[in-house]
């Protein structure tokens, strides 16, 4: 079992942070806001530090999973960040969707103090890291991979190294790419149902079961249809995630207007005050729409 630290308690973090000390390994936590450590650790027992230097110090492994790309310079960067507490040896594994950018501008800096660093972003929402079925997606040194991928198998369905740093941020990028067509397109079906005057639920039965069926589709249609969007992956985050798309398909050269234009229907449902709705959401601005 290794010494871990764990930066970040929110929705994905705590749960993350809770299977590492499960699967017995020591733990500690860092959270902006001390109250949640305090909670975490009332709750599943291990350590909480003040700092996210003093929650590196003497770690094999620092995970983290914040906000986006100034929340992960901010634990990493300074005298009181990550890098500053991190041994030679140990490995930072970043779980933050973030841009490549940025993890290869923190793997140049891990790998100037002597420390490895794995950007590791998740998918499957709050749901996946309560229940430990994360998929992990990863670039970075094989070697460093190779060590943490033990330890993240606390959480995770699956966990593969894509490429050299910031492949696992791309993949991200892949895979909220996809997601976003995707609930659009759902969204749109059920819309169609709705006005064409058919029971929802009974077209999706069938649908399922062929060439449509989805994640999205055997996840979301009920609570689409129900109109409750209070749980899952934020909309907000969601914008936040495909800015980053946009901006590193400019970098590229890609081709992403699909994605151009559902990035502005989740901004129109942000206006309709659904920033912290579920990624679902898209079928409300439809249903506003008339």
């Amino acid at each position: 079992m290794a010494k871990v630290a764990f930066l970040g308690l929110g929705v994905m973090g705590y749960p993350m942070a809770g299977h590492l000390k499960a699967a017995g390994h020591e733990v500690t936590v860092y959270n902006r806001t001390a109250a949640k450590s305090e909670k975490w650790v009332a709750q599943h027992g291990g350590a909480m530090a003040a700092t996210p230097r003093e929650a590196a110090q003497g770690a094999e492994f620092v995970m983290a999973c914040v906000g986006n790309d100034d929340d992960l310079r901010g634990v990493c960067n300074g005298p009181d960040g990550v890098l500053a507490g991190m041994a030679a040896g140990s490995v930072f594994v970043d779980h933050t969707t973030v841009s490549a950018k940025v993890t290869r501008e923190l793997y140049a800096a891990a790998k100037a103090g002597g420390a490895g660093f794995v950007d590791a972003p998740v998918s499957g929402g709050q749901a996946g890291a309560e229940n430990g079925v994360l998929s992990v997606m990863c670039g970075g040194d094989e070697a460093e991979y190779d060590r943490a991928e033990p330890v993240i198998a606390a959480y995770a369905r699956i966990c593969r190294r894509i490429g050299e740093s910031g492949a696992g941020q791309v993949t991200k990028m892949c895979n909220q790419i996809a997601i976003a067509g995707l609930v659009q397109g759902l969204a749109e079906s059920l819309h169609f149902a709705e006005k064409a005057g058919l029971d929802g639920r009974a077209v999706v039965e069938v649908i399922s079961q062929g060439a449509a069926g989805s994640w999205q589709m055997a996840n979301r249609y009920e609570t689409m249809l129900d109109d409750h969007w209070t749980h899952g992956f934020a909309v907000d985050w969601m914008r936040k995630d495909l800015g980053i798309c946009l901006d590193t398909a400019d970098e590229t050269g890609a081709s992403l207007p699909v994605t151009a234009l559902v990035d502005q229907f989740y901004k129109d449902v942000q206006k309709m005050g659904g920033g912290r709705w579920d990624t679902s959401s898209l079928l409300a601005r439809l249903r506003k729409l008339g």
